[in-house]
């Protein structure tokens, strides 16, 4: 397949690949989603989803590769995506592998879109799992009505959203009102200080990926308390949210589920 890319110029992929390494968390969580986990021969160190996908060769981090053991893995296709893994991907096709930069999403449909875009590149149909998230997604619109949130990341530090993010726009389509909707950026770290201002009523906290939930919990309601902050809390289960694979769609639906628990509980 001859196919151009809009910065890597144009690029001979196989029709139909069978040996294929991903470096990035989405699309490793896509092809397993497409049934094609019996194609991917090796992962990054952040690909832990689905949990089949953990017995893999650690072929990289998120930007630096084991050279000698991808040589070995002989990939016809190495996935990789757009934003701080532009420079890996850029040496990889200087490298000779055949190389595809899935693009983040800017809102949830793109990653829809992606998951098409990613069966295209493996010459499999998506059509069907392409409805199937489109209706999981349809299905939380406006679950709630104007209520204002505060999200935080833990990303070596706390990083909020603004109207650039996708989950701005996913957080909107559940009619929530992230309190930085008016910033425009997509991730930057908060100004703590003025967050009571915008009066939030949600908060809500995403550790990286943890084990021990009621300790991260712990640490979370610890945290609250020490910026003299009495809002609704909502801790997700680590690395949830900032997911931008097919799994992104139940992560949304189960914050969702706790978020009007937790608000009922406060009425």
């Amino acid at each position: 397949m001859r196919i151009r890319h809009d910065w890597l110029g144009e690029l001979t992929l196989p029709d139909r690949p069978t040996r294929v390494v991903s470096l990035a968390p989405s699309v490793t969580d896509t092809l397993f989603f497409l049934g094609l986990g019996d194609r991917v021969v090796g992962r990054s160190a952040f690909c832990w989803r689905p949990p089949e996908a953990e017995g893999l060769p650690v072929v990289a981090s998120y930007t630096k590769v084991r050279w000698e053991l991808l040589e070995g893995l002989a990939p016809e296709l190495v996935f990789t995506t757009t934003g701080v893994q532009r420079d890996l991907t850029e040496e990889l096709r200087r490298r000779g592998y055949p190389v595809w930069p899935v693009p983040l999403p800017q809102t949830p449909w793109g990653i829809v879109e992606n998951l098409g875009l990613v069966a295209a590149l493996m010459g499999v149909g998506a059509a069907d799992r392409q409805a199937e998230l489109a209706a999981r997604y349809q299905r939380l619109f406006h679950r709630f009505s104007g209520l204002r949130v505060y999200l935080e990341f833990d990303l070596g530090g706390p990083i909020t959203i603004g109207r650039g993010s996708y989950l701005n726009a996913a957080l909107a389509h559940l009619g929530l009102v992230p309190v930085f909707a008016d910033r425009p950026e997509a991730y930057f770290p908060p100004p703590i200080a003025e967050v009571p201002g915008l009066r939030p009523d949600l908060v809500v906290l995403e550790p990286k990926r943890i084990r021990n939930r009621a300790r991260q919990l712990e640490a979370a309601r610890r945290l609250l308390a020490e910026r003299g902050w009495d809002y609704p809390l909502v801790v997700t289960r680590g690395d949830e949210l900032a997911h931008f694979g097919p799994m992104f769609f139940e992560y949304l639906a189960a914050f969702a589920e706790e978020a009007a628990g937790v608000l009922a509980a406060e009425t």
